[in-house]
């Protein structure tokens, strides 16, 4: 294999370039799209950040991650929630079943593609598919990474109530189940919110 070379590689096609840039900045809209949670300072924490986060556990976790494409978990991690830069996102305990909400991420997906060269619009949406189908070793590790990513952040903000943690006992459990790594982190993090019930609880 050579190396690319800045002297002779020809120019990428103008109108490649200019769809790749106007998805990247309709993308941007994902740094504004909040969700339920926040920080640890309060402030709305937004799907971008979440993204970010959940990207940076799994990279964290790559060594323990043995006999799947890693690269591929990456990718999942980082379009999974992509739609919602359009429509917003819906909080866990507002989900529920028969809401289409599948559907309407899939097509706000979509429309944000629209920009994108057709094979990386099928690619993407191929990536996003995956995700939502969580057929593959690789999805359903990035479906259980997210919740424990979520998880995680719960922990980390002005604690709302006790029900709330409650919530957090239960939330995501079909899919954090899935392997026994996912199973350990998940003993971790529900030790830690069973304290922090017991701390409200007392105070």
């Amino acid at each position: 294999m050579t190396s690319p070379s800045p002297d002779t590689d020809p120019p990428m096609a103008a109108d490649r370039l200019s769809g790749i840039l106007a998805f990247l900045q309709a993308a941007e809209q994902l740094k504004d799209t909040i969700r339920s949670g926040t920080t640890r300072k309060g402030r709305p924490e937004s799907t971008a950040e979440h993204s970010w986060r959940l990207a940076l556990l799994v990279l964290l976790l790559e060594k323990e991650l043995k006999g799947i494409d890693f690269p591929k978990l990456l990718k999942l991690c980082l379009v999974h929630d992509l739609g919602e830069a359009i429509s917003g996102d819906v909080p866990a305990p507002e989900q529920k079943p028969g809401d289409d909400r599948q559907a309407r991420e899939r097509r706000d997906f979509c429309t944000l593609c629209a920009p994108l060269p057709p094979d990386l619009s099928e690619n993407l949406l191929a990536i996003w598919d995956e995700y939502a189908g969580a057929e593959t070793v690789e999805a359903r590790f990035a479906k259980a990474f997210d919740k424990l990513e979520t998880i995680f952040q719960h922990l980390l903000m002005p604690p709302p109530s006790a029900n709330f943690y409650r919530f957090n006992l239960t939330y995501g459990r079909d899919r954090t189940d899935y392997h026994p790594l996912t199973r350990q982190i998940r003993d971790r993090v529900d030790a830690e919110t069973l304290e922090m019930i017991r701390s409200l609880a007392e105070s």
